[in-house]
């Protein structure tokens, strides 16, 4: 069944097997308390890992509290956390799915709403609601946009703290039971704002030539790298371009790439944007079908590493093209698979590869073959 589609063949990456190329793109819900995995959760990633995909992967998770998007974002900072995040890895094996997690710092985007409540500053009525305001910090002191927090400049002594805060959360991740762990450099968020020189203005070995500015995310890729079991992949989520005059560009991206590669990171995953005020990543800019896709087919040509796409890929025929072309070697789904969590399961049965629902959990094909059988008898 389906041997003639890429996406639903096994993937290699160090000793990690996926089931197929597809991937759940990770996407913050900002709903948890204090960084706890929650009910929410479990329900939320229990679904695709039971929906077929072949990497379930975890939204960006804070490395310290402070670095915190919201106060309803996952972290993973302290050794109490592990328990829910096992929970959560437990739960994602039983439907034969691998798990990921992106571990992340907010920088000078932190202290904000939640997306679905704003997406912006919080305001008096948050704060009345509960929500616990404070100062974000960052490569310089510049505001993400007009009128949000002013950051804390970090201190070089600070930027070694914060390199073993990385360390700390992807061991801990370990010890949880996840298989693959990502660095998010992209969307603004601190890494990404240290590559960027619309952020970064420094005048020390963190900022200035784009040599400086890789600094302190290649410090931290080889410290995790060095840290991880040897079998257990590193990929890296970069925003490939700023979109916009006089920040990060492509260029840069293929220089970052091929650094990463040399870090040992085994596959770079190709966003863009985040670093205006456009929500989370490039909201605001036009947008198509695979329109982020040249990103992962370029670095993975000219640096020869394994990418990863992303971007309004809504089918399987669109998800294979990527794969068949040779444009990248996984491909990530995101806010279709939030309106369909079976996404993969119903595009194998529209391409008519699994007439008798024998790829869906047993106690559902068993319902779905008689119900299929019934429609085509009543028809």
């Amino acid at each position: 069944m389906s041997n003639d589609y890429q996406i639903f063949q096994p993937y290699k990456l160090r000793g990690l097997t996926l089931n197929n190329r597809i991937v759940l793109s990770p996407m913050a819900m900002y709903i948890a308390d204090e960084g706890y995995i929650n009910d929410f959760h479990m329900t939320h990633y229990g679904k695709f890992a039971m929906g077929g995909v072949g990497l379930v992967m975890v939204e960006q998770t804070a490395v310290c509290r402070r670095g915190r998007i919201t106060n309803g974002c996952l972290g993973l900072w302290q050794d109490d956390q592990i328990e829910g995040f096992k929970k959560l890895a437990d739960h994602v094996h039983v439907f034969g799915a691998k798990i990921g997690i992106q571990i992340n710092h907010g920088g000078r985007k932190a202290s904000a709403q939640r997306a679905w409540q704003g997406n912006a500053v919080l305001t008096e009525e948050d704060i009345a609601s509960g929500d616990i305001p404070w100062q974000p910090e960052g490569p310089s002191s510049l505001p993400f946009a007009e009128g949000w927090p002013m950051p804390e400049e970090m201190s070089v002594e600070r930027l070694q703290t914060l390199r073993q805060e990385f360390v700390a959360t992807a061991l801990r991740a370990v010890k949880a039971g996840f298989d693959l762990i990502e660095l998010h450099l992209a969307h603004g968020y601190l890494l990404q704002s240290f590559l960027s020189p619309l952020a970064n203005k420094r005048s020390d070995q963190y900022g200035g030539s784009l040599e400086n500015r890789m600094r302190l995310p290649l410090e931290i890729a080889r410290d995790v790298r060095a840290a991880l079991p040897h079998d257990m992949p590193l990929i890296a989520r970069i925003s490939a371009t700023d979109w916009v005059e006089g920040g990060w560009t492509m260029e840069d991206s293929l220089v970052l790439a091929e650094k990463l590669k040399e870090a040992g990171v085994d596959l770079v995953d190709c966003s863009s944007g985040g670093n205006l005020i456009r929500g989370a990543t490039n909201s605001n800019l036009a947008r198509g079908p695979l329109y982020q896709v040249p990103f992962a087919e370029e670095i993975r040509q000219k640096v020869n590493v394994p990418t990863m796409a992303v971007g309004m890929i809504r089918t399987a025929e669109e998800a294979e093209s990527v794969l068949r072309d040779g444009r990248a070697d996984l491909v990530a789904i995101g806010r279709q698979m939030l309106f369909d969590p079976f996404w993969l399961l119903h595009e194998i049965q529209r391409l008519g590869l699994d007439p008798d629902f024998r790829k869906w959990p047993a106690p559902y094909g068993w319902w779905l073959e008689k119900w299929a059988k019934a429609l085509t008898k009543a028809a």
